[in-house]
């Protein structure tokens, strides 16, 4: 997968455990992000439906969760691939903003992107294969970027992978078919189905996915957007409609506990940072209020490597201090006590092991 801040990677085989001792046949990721806790419901046999407002995120849930690996053919995406890999580089809007105006790749690899983008919805635009297509080519594009997981900014010389050639290979799919929802989480909350598991992994502070992943929103949107910045954002990512609830300081806390609240599933696994604008005990009373028992489980875990890194100025220079590099997620379970106290059985049985 992708690098993506507040992946739940760690977790999911910990993730994966509750859900099996939940028994849940269907499940929902409100905040589904890459899609990682998602594609771990479908391994574990359940009918997902994966939400986000991002556009990259919609791709990533029509590949990992809508596409069914039993019914596409492995050949076809294959053969796909290959004629897109065979597509002449150009010089286009990734060379020119994400190359030239900025560093995220070199350009002999963002002339390649520009003529994979550019080649997908030519050859391939109302395909069933698109999704995959795109997914591919983020996956690629990633493997050669640099930054340190965010684009937010670059580095100031060029990371060692960005020399590599892109490559594009075929994502692996997971078992079933679910479904993708471009949405606010808060706003269609009420009108998704029932679900046995409801996973919740909100933003839990100011910055926004929107635009710590800008590169790929327009990779995936080719809307060629107007750049602003040194990062060479996307111009609505100053727009007051790219802004969520769930990351304001102010706002945050009220629409989280309104959306636990609402949220129709018989168990809730809420996850967020030590790092975040609501403390523990706020989580699990927010969880209380659904009038169900309450577990909580904590996991530490490195911090973003960019911690690790300092705080420069545009020249370069170190200007500040490595703060905190390691971090505790909170998972909150809400649900029938006896169904709780199973999946967190399950969950001490894994560390035992």
């Amino acid at each position: 997968m992708i690098k993506y801040l507040g992946s739940k990677r760690r977790l999911v085989p910990v993730l994966g455990e509750l859900f099996a001792g939940s028994g849940a046949r269907t499940g929902l990721d409100l905040f589904t992000g890459t899609t990682r806790v998602a594609q771990e419901m479908c391994r574990r046999g359940m009918d997902v439906t994966a939400v986000d407002t991002a556009s990259y995120s919609e791709v990533l849930a029509q590949c990992y969760v809508e596409a069914d690996a039993d019914t596409v053919d492995a050949a076809e995406v294959a053969g796909a691939l290959d004629r897109l890999a065979c597509l002449e580089p150009v010089r286009g809007y990734v060379t020119e903003v994400f190359c030239e105006r900025s560093r995220y790749f070199q350009p002999r690899n963002g002339m390649r992107i520009d003529a994979v983008r550019q080649g997908i919805d030519d050859l391939y635009g109302d395909s069933p294969l698109r999704s995959l297509l795109l997914t591919s080519l983020l996956r690629a594009a990633d493997a050669v970027d640099s930054t340190v997981g965010v684009q937010m900014a670059y580095l100031k010389e060029w990371s060692r992978r960005s020399a590599r050639e892109l490559v594009l290979r075929p994502p692996v799919l997971t078992p079933g078919a679910g479904r993708a929802v471009r949405a606010d989480a808060a706003s269609v909350v009420d009108d998704l189905p029932h679900v046995d598991v409801a996973y919740l992994d909100p933003p839990y502070n100011k910055h926004r996915y929107f635009a710590n992943y800008h590169v790929w929103e327009t990779l995936v949107r080719w809307d060629r957007p107007e750049p602003y910045g040194v990062a060479a954002k996307r111009a609505d990512c100053r727009d007051a409609v790219s802004r969520s609830v769930f990351n304001g300081r102010r706002t945050m806390p009220a629409a989280l506990a309104e959306t636990v609240r609402r949220v129709r599933a018989d168990t809730v696994v809420l996850s967020f940072s030590d790092e975040g604008y609501v403390a523990l005990p706020d989580l699990v009373e927010m969880c209380r209020a659904r009038g169900q028992d309450v577990r909580t489980l904590s996991f530490e875990s490195d911090r973003y490597v960019g911690a690790k890194i300092g705080i420069h100025n545009r020249a370069g220079e170190k200007v500040g201090s490595v703060g905190r590099l390691r971090n505790v997620e909170h998972l909150v379970l809400a649900g029938d006590g006896d169904r709780l106290d199973a999946m967190v059985a399950r969950v001490a049985a894994l560390q035992e092991a």
